[in-house]
């Protein structure tokens, strides 16, 4: 007799149980907030979503816009390392021909003219292969001093000279369009420095 009175209050409870929960699944408010919450974690995805494809599409244009700059640079400094090494053939017709000058055994012959004006002739062919590849000298004597075009290798005195003006060309600078190639290396003037001695001398007589 027991034993069937607790399984009938245990099925009781149980049926309780059951039915409280159908009421609150059916409860009008209940099903609002489960949808609310279904809704905001929708929009959440969305929203991410949005995110990374706006972040792929800016990394995207970024890139195009890096292989373009590269594209154009490729395009139009791609003989730079080439031309920068060439320049020193330039140089070695200078050094041949001032060689050729200083020779004592020469100095006056036919020869050496003929020589001279050959290496010239050479020489302004180079030149003008440069100048059709935008490759030109850089202006230096006379000029002020510019970091991004020469380089100071000594100073001079000179008081005809504002102080840093160009005034001797110690190698020929160039640049390909708007790079530099290499560097003037230059001498620059600077103020005569008075021997304080003599000064203070001349004040006393």
């Amino acid at each position: 007799m027991e034993k069937e009175q607790n399984k009938k209050i245990e099925e009781e409870v149980n049926n309780e149980t059951k039915s409280e929960k159908i009421s609150t699944n059916n409860n009008p408010k209940n099903k609002k907030l489960n949808e609310n919450k279904d809704e905001i974690s929708n929009e959440d995805k969305i929203l991410d979503l949005e995110e990374k494809l706006t972040r792929t599409l800016a990394e995207m244009e970024n890139q195009r816009r890096r292989f373009e700059k590269e594209k154009e640079d490729a395009f139009e400094y791609g003989g730079f390392s080439f031309a920068r090494e060439s320049l020193n053939l330039i140089d070695n017709f200078d050094r041949a021909k001032q060689s050729l000058e200083n020779d004592k055994n020469i100095q006056g012959s036919d020869v050496l003219k003929k020589t001279l004006e050959h290496l010239d002739i050479v020489k302004k062919d180079l030149i003008s292969i440069f100048k059709k590849n935008s490759i030109e000298e850089i202006v230096a004597v006379n000029k002020k001093l510019d970091p991004n075009l020469h380089q100071a290798m000594m100073e001079i005195e000179d008081d005809n000279k504002e102080p840093g003006t160009i005034v001797q060309e110690i190698q020929k600078g160039y640049k390909m369009k708007d790079r530099l190639l290499r560097p003037s290396l230059v001498a620059v003037s600077k103020k005569v420095e008075k021997n304080e001695e003599n000064s203070e001398k001349k004040v006393k007589k």
